[in-house]
């Protein structure tokens, strides 16, 4: 309330802004909930509560025994989730996601056998519930939400569960649920299209169908002869069976969209979805800053291909990449790849204030993606893409202008104390630092593509050497120090870089006017110019320096 006042007292004498740059609310309550062991204790006993539920209703026999059998079986995936998935197992919100999902197809499980052994359903006779059992249901959300590691968690302990909490454990429910999950869970290990979700529970379902054939569930077939076959009732059993998997597929993919926005995961789907270069900022920037829109997008195929050869997220570092630079549509005349050729601002300003203009944009980007309601990776690689990196530009022209005034001080007798020192820290970007392994990516790939633009006939070891030295320098200035790239990831990072420009960059034949005679053979020591670079200002800063 005080600062309120306070700010617009400073308005209207002129000392402070309107406009107020949007941040990302970071609830502390939200935050203390995520790390409490407290609610970690409150969903495992819900999930308990859960099962005792399952078990204790009904007529099976010897639930007391099942009941503990189920208890001791909890501890064990507790254990192995604490040990194989740290990352999950500190944030309390991905463990509400994996039980409640495992709890969901339990559920569901009881509830058609409870309806298949009613008998109040004519069509649906108590030997029909292992075909309609939801077997895929939670190996499939999970394989899609959180990676194949936690689908394999689930249909292993999902299967276990499944077969004793109704009754004495049963060996074929138990081997149908395990290679159903495992066929979900290995044929959605990079899910980018929704139709890719119901071809797996397409396998799935054939796959349901084969072991149901193999133990009995379906028929019974008389092999030897064919005309004694219910052909109606098995053609039903099939069908059921098929479109188990299809059906569980289909509920799965719509599910994933609300469980996307209620537990803050991007799936790849979406992630593909949002690259759609209609955008509104990105058709923004075609028009008010083409030459960022075209480098954002040299990025995105720099940064995609890299990611790709290390085992990265591929499509979440494109789409990122189109996004990356987006602050320079606050001032975008002030970058050198949309100055025109006329004049170059930076001429009539100070060091310190290019400096600030162009260290801005990263600021200005993320208020933009908060505007735009973009994706929370998308706003931190915004904000890490630059790291704490330095204007070196910028700093070397203040550092220049600083020896100049010495020298002229001098003459004209004035003390050094009254010359301002340069400060390095003025110069150099707020951070953070690249904190994943496709922010890193699309850092580095910025730099490689920027500074690609000022080789004047680029041949593979000049395009190898810079690569290797822009690498070499993030390192050095410990950019790295707070992503997990390993060295030899680097290494390939570096030689798909390479790769990529050299395409890019490659040389192009001289075609001759028409009415032209060809021009005669030049020397094969001798190539043709690859860029044809633009002119800028003499005066304007290389590509790189923002």
């Amino acid at each position: 309330m005080f600062d309120f006042l306070k700010r617009a007292r400073l308005i209207k004498r002129g000392l402070a802004s309107r406009k107020m740059r949007r941040r990302r609310s970071r609830s502390e309550l939200i935050r203390n909930l995520e790390n409490s062991p407290y609610i970690k204790v409150l969903i495992f006993a819900m999930f308990v509560g859960g099962l005792a539920f399952l078990v204790f209703s009904g007529k099976q026999p010897e639930p007391t025994k099942n009941f503990v059998i189920a208890l001791l079986v909890l501890a064990t995936a507790i254990t192995q989730l604490w040990i194989n998935q740290p990352k999950s197992f500190s944030q309390n919100s991905r463990i509400l996601l994996v039980f409640s999902i495992i709890l969901v197809q339990l559920a569901v499980t009881k509830l058609l056998l409870v309806i298949c052994n009613s008998g109040d359903y004519r069509f649906l006779k108590p030997e029909m519930a292992g075909l309609i059992t939801p077997y895929a249901f939670a190996p499939l959300v999970l394989s899609v939400l959180l990676g194949r590691q936690h689908g394999l968690y689930a249909a292993f302990f999902v299967s276990l569960w499944g077969s004793m909490l109704f009754g004495p454990i049963d060996a074929p429910l138990l081997i149908t649920s395990l290679i159903s999950g495992f066929t979900a869970v290995s044929l959605t290990l990079q899910v980018r299209r929704r139709s890719k979700l119901i071809r797996a529970g397409f396998y799935v379902g054939v796959a349901i169908w084969m072991l149901s054939l193999t133990f009995g569930l379906i028929g019974p077939i008389n092999w030897f002869y064919p005309t004694a076959n219910d052909w109606s009732m098995l053609g039903w059993q099939t069908a059921l069976a098929i479109g188990n998997g299809i059906v569980t597929a289909t509920i799965v993919g719509g599910a994933l969209p609300m469980l996307e926005n209620l537990f803050g995961i991007t799936t790849d789907i979406s992630w593909l979805e949002a690259s759609d270069l209609n955008h509104p900022l990105l058709r923004r920037m075609t028009i008010e800053a083409p030459g960022t829109y075209h480098h954002s997008l040299v990025v995105a195929n720099l940064a995609e291909a890299a990611a790709e050869a290390i085992g990265g997220n591929a499509t979440l570092c494109r789409v990122c990449a189109y996004f990356h630079d987006v602050g320079k549509l606050v001032k975008p005349e002030y970058f050198t790849e949309n100055m025109s050729f006329e004049r170059n601002p930076h001429d009539d300003l100070a060091p310190t204030m290019s400096a600030l203009i162009i260290i801005a944009h990263v600021k200005e980007g993320v208020d933009l993606a908060l505007k735009h309601h973009l994706n929370q990776r998308i706003i931190d690689i915004i904000q890490e893409h630059h790291g704490t990196s330095l204007v070196r530009y910028f700093y070397q022209r203040a550092l220049q202008q600083h020896e100049d005034a010495r020298a002229g001080g001098k003459i004209m007798k004035l003390r050094e104390d009254d010359i301002p020192e340069v400060k390095e820290e003025s110069f150099r970007y707020s951070g953070p630092k690249p904190q994943t392994k496709e922010s890193a990516i699309v850092s580095l790939a910025d730099t490689v593509e920027s500074a690609s633009r000022s080789l004047e006939k680029p041949t593979p070891q000049k395009i190898e050497t810079l690569v290797n030295e822009l690498i070499d320098e993030r390192i050095s200035d410990r950019q790295l120090d707070d992503c997990d790239l390993t060295l030899g990831e680097l290494k390939v990072i570096a030689d798909r870089f390479r790769f990529t420009l050299l395409s890019m960059l490659h040389s192009r034949i001289a075609y001759p006017k028409a009415g032209q005679k060809p021009a005669a053979p030049r020397d094969k020591a001798l190539r043709p110019d690859v860029m044809a670079a633009m002119r800028k200002p003499e005066t304007a800063p290389p590509v790189s320096a923002a």
